[in-house]
């Protein structure tokens, strides 16, 4: 009776216990691999990251250990606001991190904001002190005026990946290329008059992505092993676009035009045909309505050299039925893709009203307007439409040209009324259906 509570054996120990939690729950994550707590470190915003710091001295010097740096749009917004070169501005910052950094870097995310710089000496800084460090993935984007990229760029050997937008890329004459790089994309880059003459040559590359880039025709690229190419862009880069169709490992591409296409030469129509024809391995293919016209000259025959036998994919992007050179084109690529599996059409845009309407209607009318069955085509997808009459028969042709068609979906774009969208679900339901087992899907607006 006499003994107090707290030396009781069993409150002793639970007593013991409260002391050490503490210490033990405090170092279950600094005792983890190194490896771990880099990748945790990594996850973290950059800020975050360095304020780890001040958790021991364990802790002290450890964000100093990472690879991996992301100073991203989020990142430069914090800084930006107090200037470039002020305190806490965003190029005082930066350097702290990046060439203090005791660690090589590997991989980095950089952001230059919307902010006013005397010049880019800093920056050009910045990429000598990454190309001497082995970079692997490099993803630089810039709000402020283009920034020519420095020479120094070009002895990255290591690169892996690499993303720019607005800048201007002059390489040396010397330059050959990046011989490790497996995924490139260029937005908004600038291909001066400087660098035309010097072939890049990506012996790895495998993704290549263009959007909105000026002067492409000056840039020569070798990539063999070129597998996904992606290019939205002005009609000046159609060149390069011919160019990258010759390499052999393709297996999905999309090309997009930013405005329409005209006056282009009947050779390069015929061209691009020859190349599509002769592209061994093309499973997807996305192009737009612009494009489409290269594919509509009055003298070429509707039969490729070769049918693209290994096309799966076909998706047509704001492509107007009402325009009888896209829907020639439309119909082409149908004609010319006899393992077709999947077709998409889908605008964006508004549908625009050409004088052809009715010359495109006759046309889809024609007995020869689609002399081909689409044996293998599964699934048919249809988005935003108006009901208009190249529309409705462009879409019965399909049903009685797909034998072995198992699902079609449509969709009214949300311009059409009420009234319009019924009428569309009747007549599609009227249609004959090649396939006893086709599926009609009818969602009532576009979401």
């Amino acid at each position: 009776m006499g003994e107090d509570y707290e030396d009781r054996p069993g409150v002793r120990d639970n007593h013991k216990r409260r002391k050490l939690l503490p210490c033990v729950e405090g170092d279950r994550l600094s005792n983890l691999p190194e490896s771990l707590v880099g990748l945790i470190l990594e996850r973290l915003p950059i800020q975050d990251a360095v304020r780890t710091s001040i958790l021991s001295k364990k802790w002290r010097y450890r964000w100093t250990t990472m690879t991996s740096l992301v100073l991203d749009k989020q990142f430069s917004r914090k800084y930006a606001n107090n200037g470039a070169y002020d305190h806490n501005g965003f190029i005082r910052i930066v350097n702290q991190v990046i060439i203090l950094h005791p660690r090589p870097i590997t991989k980095i995310t950089l952001h230059i904001p919307q902010m006013h710089l005397d010049s880019f000496q800093e920056i050009d800084q910045w990429m000598l002190f990454l190309s001497r460090n082995g970079i692997r993935v490099l993803v630089f984007t810039n709000s402020n005026r283009p920034y020519k990229l420095p020479s120094q760029l070009s002895s990255c050997s290591k690169l892996r990946k690499l993303k720019l937008e607005n800048c201007i890329f002059a390489p040396p004459l010397k330059f050959e290329g990046f011989p490790n790089l497996e995924s490139l994309s260029l937005t908004k880059i600038d291909f001066r008059a400087d660098s035309c003459g010097t072939l890049v040559n990506l012996p790895r590359l495998k993704r290549l992505t263009f959007f909105s880039c000026k002067n492409v025709h000056n840039f020569k690229i070798n990539a063999q092993k070129l597998e996904y190419l992606f290019v939205v862009t002005y009609p000046d880069a159609l060149l390069l676009f011919l160019r990258l169709f010759e390499s052999p490992c393709l297996t999905r591409i999309v090309v997009r035009s930013l405005k329409p296409i005209r006056n282009f030469v009947r050779v390069e129509m015929m061209k691009l045909m020859e190349l599509l024809s002769n592209l061994p391995k093309i499973r997807s293919f996305v192009i737009n309505g612009h494009f489409l016209k290269l594919l509509s000259a009055d003298n070429i025959p509707k039969w490729f050299s070769h049918a693209v036998n290994c096309l799966e994919h076909l998706s047509l992007r704001n492509i107007q039925y009402n325009d009888l050179d896209q829907l020639r084109g439309a119909l082409c690529l149908l004609r010319n893709s006899p393992n077709l599996k999947r077709l998409s059409l889908k605008r964006t845009k508004p549908l625009v009203m050409h004088d052809d309407v009715e010359v495109a209607s006759d046309h889809l009318e024609s007995p020869d307007c689609l002399d081909q069955t689409l044996n293998h085509l599964l699934n048919a997808e249809l988005k935003s439409i108006e009901g208009t009459r190249p529309e409705m028969l462009f879409i019965k042709l399909l049903l009685a040209h797909s034998p072995s068609l198992n699902k079609m979906t449509i969709q009214p774009s949300r311009t059409t009324d009420a009234s319009r969208r019924l009428n569309i679900a009747k007549d599609v339901m009227r249609f004959p259906r090649a396939s006893p087992k086709a599926e009609l899907i009818y969602l009532d607006l576009d979401p």
